[in-house]
């Protein structure tokens, strides 16, 4: 009975994750998180984020000089839905960055569902090189 309970189980296909559309609606994250604060939620969404724009992330230290530097919060409803983003320091020499930090991140929804907190809302640290490739503080491998 047991064999045969585990070869049913190793049968059964994994729910698969659903991302938004083109138009971004009704699309609700199968992954969520246990983080039990806003710090803990930060590592979570950064790694979503790594995972989301994996060819945007840059590969080993930065180099000493960022073309842009910002401070991003964002909140994140119970389903892992994007319902703000505001800067807390803005790279104002650099709109351009700022809007494709905003759309990298609108465009990564759902983040992990925050289920232990309902809602979130979380701050991470854009870094930026010329190149258009980031890391984010909270998974940085530093600077040369």
């Amino acid at each position: 009975m047991t064999a045969t309970a585990i070869l049913l189980a190793a049968c059964q296909s994994p729910p698969e994750s659903t991302r938004p559309g083109p138009s971004g609606s009704g699309a609700t994250s199968t992954s969520s998180s246990q983080a039990s604060s806003p710090r803990a939620y930060r590592q979570d969404a950064a790694r979503h984020l790594y995972g989301q724009n994996a060819q945007r992330v840059y590969p080993g230290k930065l180099p000493p000089m960022l073309y842009a530097v910002g401070v991003l919060e964002v909140d994140i409803d119970r389903a892992g839905g994007v319902t703000r983003v505001h800067w807390m320091r803005a790279p104002r020499h650099a709109p351009e960055v700022m809007a494709e930090i905003e759309q990298l991140v609108r465009a990564a929804a759902p983040f992990p569902a925050p289920t232990r907190l309902g809602r979130v809302t979380y701050t991470d640290v854009w870094l930026w090189d010329r190149s258009g490739r980031f890391q984010l503080d909270t998974l940085t491998e530093g600077q040369n």
